[in-house]
């Protein structure tokens, strides 16, 4: 039985054009990678947990930024390690420059005894549709698509 991740696509017009937020995935894995490195901010869930609350919770922690308003159900996608996320729309705002992520240790590098902390989320920044389909995961692309369609267009009378 396939993993449930849950997150959330914020969203804002700016200049006539519809930007999200996306986030990148912190520690050494990541490091030197960014077009197709990039995700909605997200994260895992347990059976019983309501996806879109644990859509917020994932959202809070991985940028510090509450979010509240009018959510906009954008179906579920499955990555490409085979974990379903499932998720939601919200018009708002942030300033990616005061993000703040929660924090996760690994081993690093492999094989050894040396464990080290960082950030679950590294940076985050607002990007067009055409921008965010380069920087976004493969997987996550059909979201970016769902958004537009539910928006109407993407320029914005």
């Amino acid at each position: 039985m396939p993993k449930h991740s849950a997150g959330l696509l914020l969203y804002r017009r700016k200049d006539r054009e519809i930007e999200v937020f996306l986030v990148h995935p912190g520690g050494p894995l990541w490091a030197n990678k960014d077009l197709g490195a990039w995700s909605v901010p997200k994260g895992e869930h347990s059976a019983d947990e309501d996806p879109l609350d644990a859509a917020r919770r994932e959202f809070k922690e991985e940028t510090g930024f509450p979010v509240d308003g009018e959510f906009v159900e954008l179906g579920t996608v499955r990555q490409a390690g085979g974990k379903l996320l499932s998720a939601w729309a919200l018009e708002g705002d942030c300033d990616p420059a005061k993000l703040s992520s929660n924090h996760c240790r690994m081993q690093w590098p492999p094989r050894s005894d040396r464990m080290i902390d960082f950030p679950e989320v590294d940076r985050g920044a607002w990007f067009t549709l055409g921008e965010a389909r380069d920087h976004i995961l493969l997987s996550q692309r059909p979201l970016l698509d769902r958004l537009q369609k539910e928006l109407g267009s993407a320029h914005q009378p």
